[in-house]
């Protein structure tokens, strides 16, 4: 319905809208509250066309209306999909927790609408922009290190080369239960095969800007340091404990320094309810950017890397998947959060082929992800993200990581 809708907004001569809107009357009752309000707009903005408008003038203000016309309609129809989406996911939610399966028929099995409609026109005449507060700067290293040392009186301890950081991320992911084939290949969809330990995103591959807090090889936001360090300071601290016993003379007293203050940020993190919006709270602030240095100590780093998908890992054996994550599902999980993560992981192969990748968004997530919007179904989507691996495990950083297993 709604597509002959639209058509009939982008096509119908204007005249035929504006001159004749009591002939079409049980067609505009049929239409949408928001169509409607577009419509009457449209026709107000015609009538209230000055006679010293120039032609310039009058033709933008024709292809605002339309295009007004078009978006309202479209989002009239995007706004039922993605509340249908929103109400397939609390019954999935529901489900999983009353320990009932999961059916073909808890997805919305149809493809998310796309504006297909007229762009937005450019006024030709200078408009007043309202002032805008300043954007806040995305804190980088420098950042992170100044509130290190400022609120902690801490340096992290850098590696001596990439190799190092590299070997002590292995020894500890081994240890702790991922595999090579894991941490190699997220490492390589994260990073495109030749990040280093201290990679930002967007400063990355001839980037100058970064674009997030995402750093390090499965790219930590200052949110996943901060929760790291809440709900797995313990394990970081019995880890860091066990190295200071084993080292003696100056190393050991930098060491103790270095457990004392993580000491502290495990304290500090803790002190907030332990839920993502307060973590995320805390990472957004001098504390939190102090704990993200952390992401490039090299002792600390590694742990913080390794816990980041292990958390996932542990997550999906507590849910009752005891079958070995594939790279891919375990970056699924990593991208998407776990709860969602694993609701693609756990599906049947052939409900992967069916269910939309829409499933598992939001809309605007969605709508700015050409990825999720060509790959559109699960199976296409983990297809190409094992592709991607696949190609980028043979670059010089993947390989090194690779031998350092």
């Amino acid at each position: 319905m709604h597509h002959s809708i639209r058509s009939k907004l982008a096509l119908v001569p204007l005249a035929l809208v504006l001159i004749s809107p009591a002939a079409r009357g049980a067609e505009a009752d049929a239409l949408s509250p928001a169509v409607r309000n577009a419509n009457a707009q449209l026709l107000s903005q015609f009538f209230a066309q000055g006679a010293g408008a120039s032609p310039a003038v009058l033709e933008y203000r024709r292809k605002l209306a339309e295009y007004q016309a078009a978006r309202a309609a479209f989002d009239a129809e995007a706004g039922a999909y993605w509340s249908q989406i929103s109400e397939k996911r609390k019954t999935r939610n529901a489900k999983r927790r009353n320990g009932q399966q999961i059916t073909l028929d808890d997805y919305v099995l149809e493809h998310p609408p796309l504006y297909t409609g007229p762009k937005k026109p450019v006024n030709p005449e200078p408009e007043e922009t309202p002032d805008r507060p300043a954007r806040r700067p995305i804190p980088v290293v420098a950042d992170f290190l100044r509130a290190a040392q400022e609120l902690y009186q801490f340096t992290p301890q850098r590696p001596s080369s990439e190799l190092e950081f590299k070997r002590a991320y292995a020894r500890y992911a081994l240890a702790h239960g991922l595999t090579r084939e894991q941490a190699v290949r997220v490492y390589s969809f994260e990073t495109g095969g030749t990040g280093s330990y201290d990679v930002q995103a967007g400063i990355e591959h001839g980037g100058k800007r970064a674009i997030s807090t995402a750093m390090g090889y499965n790219q930590l936001l200052t949110t996943n340091s901060v929760e790291l360090l809440a709900e797995q300071g313990h394990e970081l601290i019995r880890a860091l404990s066990e190295k200071v016993a084993r080292t003696s003379g100056p190393a050991r007293h930098a060491l103790e320094h270095k457990l004392t203050v993580l000491k502290k940020m495990v304290a500090h993190a803790k002190s907030v309810p332990d839920t993502w919006s307060e973590h995320e709270k805390m990472g957004a602030t001098p504390q939190g950017w102090a704990m993200h240095a952390m992401v490039l100590d090299v002792d600390i780093g590694p742990m913080l890397q390794t816990h980041k998908l292990l958390t996932s890992v542990h997550f999906a054996r507590a849910k009752g998947h005891s079958r070995p994550l594939s790279a891919a599902e375990l970056e699924m999980m990593n991208l998407t959060g776990d709860g969602t993560g694993l609701d693609m992981v756990t599906m049947p192969q052939a409900l992967r082929e069916r269910v939309p990748t829409s499933n598992f968004f939001q809309r605007g997530g969605y709508e700015r992800n050409p990825v999720a919007i060509r790959h559109n179904t699960v199976a296409k989507l983990l297809a190409v993200t094992d592709e991607r691996m696949d190609v980028n495990s043979g670059k010089a950083g993947a390989r090194e990581l690779a031998g350092a297993f």
